[in-house]
């Protein structure tokens, strides 16, 4: 049987009146959404990863090279400032040392020499002295000739040069002294640096190189570290870093014991960020170490960077356009929903923002992101775990 087609338009337009009405109930109707609850006395802390370091961290070894005769520190040892952990054959430097000291000792009888003839050139001296003043006073009565007299002043002259020329010797031989004794000192420090001495207490990281190594000038023999001195390296994002401080409170936990959570303190701040990760250095001093580390060991470091009495955290998922300051979020105002720019302060460990301000007074926060839904429609809070 066919129908007509007067009652085909009439179904039809029922249809279209009933999803009209089925339409406007929906829109009309309440959308449930969960809103943003006042919190109390949450505290920021921001999150970094990094690694177990020693603030002093030596790489030690000979200033000379010569065959490794002895080792006296291993891995793990703990030395005190000046013990011995290795030393150098040193006969050809001894032998260089006796060479010094016999050099020494020449320049040492030198000066005795050079005093001596002093002494003689004085002597020589006060008797050409004595003579030219008899021969001048036998002139002066004519009791002896002219050339007589002019000899013995000549040879009282030249006496007297003598005598400055020997007392010149000395100071010659006294600089050839203060040459033989810093030849000596010389020597004697590059004996010394055959000798390799802890510049610290400290302990042993590693000893790289074995008895009967032959070594060259620089090459690192151990590794130290102050075991005082040990600290966290943390990596933190640069659009988290900016409230950190020094002397704030930190909290680290080493990969090998993450049960256990070590007190710390922010103790320095680097001043250049790494260009490429974007991530700024901080470094953090526990307040009580473990009894062992291990340099480069993983560690995860929260710092607490404020702590907020009152606070409206909103998750991030619900901002849009989050520039860093501030974003647009839904908010029920007068049981209806409206879009408002809101600015925001601390981010929370959790991925949520501090609101600082913009807020209409009486306004709620919805909490979640709302797609396709348009301003103006109706909204009721949604009570916890209705869905």
């Amino acid at each position: 049987m066919k129908l007509s087609l007067p009652r085909v338009a009439l179904g039809l337009l029922a249809l279209a009146a009933l999803a009209a009405i089925v339409y406007a109930i929906l829109a009309v109707r309440p959308i449930g959404v969960s809103v943003v609850e006042p919190e109390e006395k949450v505290t920021i802390r921001v999150f970094g990863l990094g690694t177990v370091e020693a603030r002093m961290l030596s790489r030690v070894g000979f200033e000379v090279g010569a065959a490794l005769t002895e080792l006296d520190a291993d891995h793990g040892d703990e030395v005190a400032k000046g013990d011995v952990l290795a030393r150098l054959s040193a006969a050809d430097q001894e032998a260089r040392v006796r060479r010094a000291e016999a050099a020494k000792l020449a320049a040492e009888v030198a000066v005795r020499k050079a005093e001596a003839n002093v002494d003689r050139a004085g002597a020589v001296l006060a008797q050409r002295q004595g003579a030219n003043a008899r021969q001048q006073s036998l002139l002066s009565r004519n009791a002896a000739s002219q050339q007589t007299a002019d000899e013995a002043q000549r040879d009282a002259e030249v006496a007297a040069a003598d005598l400055s020329v020997a007392r010149s010797e000395v100071d010659v031989a006294q600089a050839l002294v203060a040459d033989a004794e810093a030849a000596l000192g010389y020597e004697r420090t590059v004996l010394e640096q055959h000798v390799l001495r802890a510049p610290f207490d400290a302990v042993v990281v590693e000893r790289h190189v074995e008895a009967g190594t032959v070594v060259a000038p620089g090459q690192v023999i151990f590794t130290l570290m102050a075991p005082e001195t040990i600290w966290a390296l943390a990596y933190i994002d640069e659009g988290r870093a900016g409230a950190i401080e020094e002397g704030q409170i930190a909290e680290v936990r080493l990969r090998s014991q993450p049960r256990t959570i070590f007190p710390a303190t922010v103790a320095r701040i680097g001043i250049e960020s790494d260009r490429v990760n974007e991530e700024r250095r901080v470094w953090v001093k526990c307040g009580q170490c473990p009894p062992r580390v291990h340099l480069g060991e993983q560690v995860e470091v929260w710092i607490t960077v404020a702590e907020l009495d009152h606070a409206l955290l909103v998750p991030e998922l619900a901002v849009s356009g989050f520039d860093g300051s501030t974003g647009r979020v839904w908010l029920i105002e007068d049981g209806r929903l409206v879009r408002a720019e809101l600015s925001f302060g601390h981010r929370s460990e959790d991925a949520r923002l501090e609101v600082a301000g913009g807020l209409p007074e009486g306004a709620q926060i919805v909490a979640t992101r709302l797609d396709g839904v348009e301003e103006g429609r109706r909204a009721r809070v949604r009570p916890e775990g209705e869905r």
